[in-house]
């Protein structure tokens, strides 16, 4: 069991490895033109819905884009409501990375690594940029690999077959699952690839895998929030509204997880796919539905936490 448990905590810690060395490679090469996006293109929130996703596919982390808004905001070069914008496209934004893990492709895996490495090497910025992503991808799919080859041993432990069982049948308990997962491991991205190994196995059933995604949804806030401790109001008040978004979403969709369920089996045959798929649509339908209440959830969120948490 042990030695299980500890084979698939080096899995995770290689994804998270993997992650951000991608998100390393990403950042550099665009020239560190992030905080200007952020700063001079979120006037309207439908454009930082744009930024947000735009800029959270090229960090490959919404986690990342959010503690970059909280300090952004904190310090005064965005407004709380702008933020608003920006956290839409967040959630619109790292499903790229559940997208781009299902692709099947093994062969390619060492080359990527050996090659990675080496452009790692030169001291030409752009080089080493291509390198850290080749890297940085090639690890999260060794993790993959990884997670699917674990997979059955794991879920033959007897503690770890008893949430599973229970997850299969309580879609409550999945949602539980996923947040907590997310908040230890602060990364929804790794709690969707693990989930995904799952569902290949079997060893879940979608709509089980759907639950915990929605609940991964929920545990990813809490990074932000950590990151707003010691801020000024408006900062505490971004981080409170990553957290209602994702929070509201889950509930006006947790009933439809069936619905969700069947429609990702008429897109593809492949569990990863589907529950990666499911993540697509599920996060684009919350942020364009919000979109348009953005000033009521505005003011809803000061009204809960601008005077009881702030003075």
């Amino acid at each position: 069991m042990l030695q299980v448990l500890s084979f698939f905590t080096v899995y995770i810690a290689i994804f998270i490895f993997g992650m951000t060395v991608l998100r390393t490679g990403l950042y550099n090469v665009s020239q560190h033109k992030m905080k200007q996006w952020l700063m001079q293109m979120t006037k309207h929130p439908f454009q930082g819905m744009l930024v947000g996703a735009f800029v959270t596919a090229i960090l490959q982390s919404s986690s990342a884009v959010m503690v970059l808004t909280v300090g952004l905001v904190a310090t005064g070069y965005l407004t709380f409501k702008q933020s608003i914008g920006i956290i839409l496209g967040t959630n619109i934004g790292t499903t790229i990375t559940t997208e781009l893990i299902t692709f099947q492709i093994d062969q390619f895996v060492v080359p990527m690594l050996v090659l990675g490495a080496l452009l790692l090497l030169f001291s030409n910025l752009f080089l080493s940029c291509i390198g850290a992503m080749l890297f940085g991808l090639g690890c999260i799919f060794v993790s993959m690999n990884g997670f699917e080859h674990l997979a059955a041993p794991l879920s033959k432990l007897p503690s770890i077959e008893v949430v599973i069982q229970q997850a299969n049948t309580s879609e409550l308990l999945g949602l539980w699952l996923g947040t907590f997962m997310t908040a230890i491991i602060q990364s929804s991205t790794a709690t969707t690839g693990i989930i995904m190994s799952f569902l290949n196995e079997n060893i879940l059933s979608l709509q089980a895998g759907i639950a915990i995604l929605f609940g991964a949804n929920i545990g990813t806030c809490i990074t932000a929030i950590l990151a707003s401790i010691g801020s000024n109001r408006e900062g505490k008040l971004t981080a409170f509204a990553h957290a209602w978004l994702n929070v509201f979403g889950v509930i006006v969709f947790f009933p439809f997880i069936q619905t969700f369920s069947l429609l990702a089996t008429k897109l593809t045959q492949f569990p990863d796919a589907q529950l990666a798929h499911v993540s697509l649509i599920f996060n684009i339908v919350c942020s364009i539905l919000a979109l348009p209440l953005t000033n009521v959830l505005a003011k809803f969120i000061i009204k809960v936490h601008g005077r009881e948490i702030f003075q």
